[in-house]
């Protein structure tokens, strides 16, 4: 619960709107939680450049997906891809040891799980934009309910 309150509290020290903040973070979540791994933080920082965004903001909704959530989200993220659309052919993995990654057998069954794709890309939106509209609800209720507590509105922005 820790980093969680470190998020907050520097999304909370950010002086710009409410609104741009919240869309900033969600953005980061979206590209945080979405499909394409490895380009999330590169994604993250080019649309806050272009379309002039929060980079703090955005750069920790994009590291909201934390190492060790990647394999149940995208597990399940895949379960739920499959459950929308269905997918002939997957198979449950085989159970395999260290030494089994070697085998030519382990790298075929993976080369022919490729109908999974589909699914886990799907799936991964779905959650990927529920996560990002939670969060815009949430960090823009927080932020002004904080600021409206402190007394401290933020200075004007470009969206004024």
């Amino acid at each position: 619960m820790r980093p969680l309150k470190k998020v907050f509290r520097s999304l909370l020290e950010l002086n710009e709107r409410p609104e741009h903040i919240a869309f900033s973070f969600a953005l980061g979540v979206f590209l945080g939680f979405s499909p394409l791994l490895g380009l999330h933080t590169v994604l993250g920082l080019a649309l806050a450049f272009w379309f002039r965004l929060n980079k703090v903001a955005i750069l920790l909704g994009v590291y909201a997906n934390a190492p060790w959530v990647i394999v149940p989200y995208y597990a399940f993220a895949t379960w739920l891809g499959v459950q929308v659309i269905g997918t002939a052919g997957a198979v449950a993995p085989p159970l395999v040891g260290f030494t089994d990654l070697f085998s030519a057998e382990f790298w075929s069954w993976l080369a022919s799980q490729w109908q999974l794709l589909i699914p886990a890309f799907l799936g991964s939106s779905i959650l990927c934009s529920l996560l990002s509209l939670g969060s815009y609800a949430g960090v823009l209720v927080t932020l002004r309910r904080w600021r409206t507590r402190s007394g401290s509105m933020g200075s004007p922005t470009l969206f004024d």
